[in-house]
């Protein structure tokens, strides 16, 4: 069978990206692409049409991308501080949760789901612990969280 050229309208994983020309087979095309409007016809003023539509498409993604790495930088450097009930040896009575690092980072002008906190286990001990914190996609901030002891008094 001879493949069919067909110009992309969207995204289609492990195919191609908007205003490409992809070679197929015809049932694809015909029975999936085609249908669901992920594609069109590859003729030069649907070519000329998807160019434009692509080139608005691709500014987005760069303001997008601005974005994100605009909160990596803001939050690479942040560094939160809480005060908690520990023993003499330093060990912390309770621990320290992404549920509260979500909250100190909150109080600090930083809203970010609790989700989104990178720990292996809750935080145990009194000190400065790098916490990584997933931003968007494969880009993470890390962020230093000091724990001090809370004086009993």
């Amino acid at each position: 069978m001879k493949n069919v050229e067909i110009l992309l309208r969207e995204n289609v994983r492990n195919l191609g990206k908007v205003g490409d020309v992809v070679k197929v087979a015809p049932g694809y095309a015909r029975n999936y692409l085609l249908p669901h409007g992920y594609a069109i016809q590859a003729t030069p003023e649907n070519v000329r049409a998807l160019e434009r539509r692509r080139q608005r498409l691709d500014a987005e993604e760069a303001q997008r991308a601005a974005k994100i790495e605009a909160v990596v930088n803001e939050m690479g450097g942040l560094r939160v501080e809480t005060a908690q009930r520990a023993d003499d040896t330093g060990t912390l009575y309770g621990s320290v949760s992404a549920a509260l690092i979500a909250d100190l980072l909150e109080a600090s002008g930083h809203a970010i789901d609790e989700r989104r906190i990178r720990l292996e286990s809750p935080l145990k001990s009194v000190g400065e612990h790098i916490v990584e914190v997933h931003v968007h996609g494969d880009r993470t901030a890390n962020v230093t969280v000091a724990i001090t002891a809370l004086g009993d008094a």
